[in-house]
């Protein structure tokens, strides 16, 4: 508790997808986006990152950047990596995008630490579906399908992160 009665203090998310170019840098942004318009952006740690590292370095796929700047997500600052033993201590609750990616996860993840392995769409209240399908090789209407079902679980995914927070000042 702060001096004013509030309960302050962080939480760490981090989102996986295979090549992070698409899928998890998408849900980076908009989640970083909707954390900051709620006021929770300073006390969140926001990574995304996949579990191939082909495209280390590189941004977002440029029709992921396209449709999310459409919306009003700013994509531009992500640079794909590829996840790191180091990000299963790191992070609080690490999110993949689909079942093969978590089944990837829980192969490098120590065991005391399976428990913060979780699929995106948990926290979807409009999609039944388990996983986050990949657009890369798709048409512009996978984009537009992966932004929508992203948009869905990342605000299930803020209240569950605001009740993990406590109360914060807004």
């Amino acid at each position: 508790m702060d001096g004013a009665g509030f309960f302050v203090s962080s939480f760490s998310v981090l989102f996986v997808c295979m090549g992070n170019i698409c899928r998890s840098p998408t849900a980076e942004g908009v989640f970083r986006h909707m954390a900051e318009t709620a006021g929770l952006g300073p006390h969140l740690l926001l990574d995304s990152a996949g579990t191939h590292g082909a495209h280390a370095g590189e941004a977002p796929d440029p029709r992921s950047r396209a449709v999310a700047a459409r919306r009003g997500y700013d994509l531009s600052a992500i640079r794909a990596r590829k996840v790191s033993a180091e990000d299963f201590e790191r992070f609080e609750l690490i999110l993949a995008m689909d079942v093969d990616n978590l089944r990837s996860l829980r192969a490098q993840c120590p065991a005391g630490l399976q428990h913060k392995l979780q699929l995106l769409l948990a926290f979807s209240r409009r999609f039944p579906d388990t996983n986050v399908p990949d657009p890369y090789y798709g048409g512009a209407g996978g984009f537009e399908r992966v932004l929508d079902m992203v948009e869905d679980a990342g605000h299930g995914l803020l209240e569950h992160v605001r009740s993990r927070l406590g109360s914060i000042p807004g």
